[in-house]
């Protein structure tokens, strides 16, 4: 699908991401980081009328739940122990990155309806076991629960910058926080400091190449810390330099004139929103990930009077640093009368105690008490 028509689409729903673009889908595949010889088979199918391209989805053939962060390896334990091949599956996603965005692309809600049946039917004609959509839109989940899809609820941390009275500076933020969260900001940020640590941003065409293949380097250190392979390739991130410079800003941690950590953050310009994404250090010192992976790019976010910035999925930890909790949605099909109905018996068990954790999460929110709601709590549901 040519990138124009694919970008075209993307620009009309409602929450475009740029790693929905087609530049970043194609690089993943192009680069070896989510293709075929990774257990990434990449497909699309189209929703079209009258030779018009009404609608589209990044679908993807799977054999293993790796890179998905919607974990659903007890259902393919389920399936296998009852005789049932549970992969290949049926993915809709964006590989490796947990990011709440639109995943049908269509102009209409028609479309979207007839992409979700297009979904089935592909699910059925293979005998897969299954279809998924991962981290969807506001719409996207309307639709797919008018389908009579399983909906799912997951967890995640967003900072969301002050409605009406953005903060002047990272000061003026810390204000806003209970005394002990800011207590506990500053003392890890004085560890960072007295180790003799500084920062540089670089964005978009400042990131040379050496700074891309150091933060390469601290990026596989992560990785081989927890024993496991990185999924992107350099070639990825060559691609991205190359094809999406603009939304890439790169923080590099330096000590003595050596580089020795880094943290990529991922930027949506037309939204005004920011993304936690890889970080790695090349030694240890005390509380650098905080300051890589949030104190610096809040600070950013803040000087630059962005709105959100979203700091991943999972991480209770990250509520002290000013992220609040957020729910997010995935929607899933079985084509197994019996196991769609077990699945949708512990999704009733699940999804009300995802609910119970999240308003007890916020009931512990580090802001000041007299802060209005208004004032700190993220805007997506």
């Amino acid at each position: 699908m040519p990138a124009h028509a694919w970008d075209a689409l993307l620009a009309d729903c409602s929450e475009p991401t740029p790693f929905m673009q087609h530049a970043f889908l194609a690089a993943l595949h192009a680069s070896g980081s989510a293709c075929d010889a990774t257990g990434w088979q990449p497909l699309l199918l189209t929703a079209e009328r009258g030779g018009r391209i009404e609608g589209a989805i990044a679908l993807y053939l799977k054999d293993h739940s790796y890179g998905e962060y919607v974990f659903d390896w007890a259902w393919a334990d389920a399936y296998q122990r009852a005789g049932q091949r549970y992969y290949p599956k049926l993915l809709g996603a964006v590989p490796f990155t947990p990011v709440p965005g639109s995943r049908l692309l269509a102009r209409s809600d028609e479309a979207r309806a007839v992409l979700l049946q297009g979904l089935e039917q592909v699910m059925r004609q293979h005998r897969l076991s299954s279809a998924h959509l991962l981290f969807m839109s506001e719409a996207d989940r309307t639709s797919a629960q008018a389908a009579g899809w399983l909906m799912r609820s997951t967890v995640q941390f967003h900072w969301q910058n002050r409605s009406g009275l953005p903060y002047a500076d990272f000061a003026d933020f810390l204000a806003t926080l209970q005394r002990d969260k800011r207590k506990k900001i500053a003392q890890e940020r004085r560890y960072v400091r007295e180790a003799g640590v500084t920062f540089r941003a670089l964005r978009g065409a400042e990131i040379g190449t050496a700074d891309w293949d150091f933060f390469y380097r601290c990026y596989t250190l992560t990785y081989r810390a927890h024993r496991s392979e990185p999924y992107l390739t350099r070639d990825f991130f060559a691609r991205m330099a190359a094809e999406m410079a603009e939304h890439w800003l790169l923080f590099i941690a330096e000590r003595g004139g050596e580089p020795i950590a880094a943290s990529l953050i991922a930027l949506d310009p037309a939204r005004q929103v920011a993304y936690g994404r890889y970080w790695g250090a090349t030694e240890a010192v005390s509380c650098l990930h905080f300051e890589a992976c949030y104190y610096q790019p809040l600070a950013w976010c803040i000087a630059q009077g962005w709105q959100r910035f979203e700091g991943g999925a999972q991480g209770e930890h990250k509520m002290a640093r000013g992220l609040l909790p957020v729910t997010t949605w995935s929607a899933h099909k079985l084509s197994h009368p019996a196991f769609e109905e077990a699945v949708a018996r512990y999704l009733e068990r699940e999804g009300p105690g995802v609910a119970a954790y999240v308003d007890e999460l916020r009931e512990h929110s580090p802001f000041k008490r007299s802060q209005s709601a208004d004032s700190t709590a993220p805007t997506r549901r």
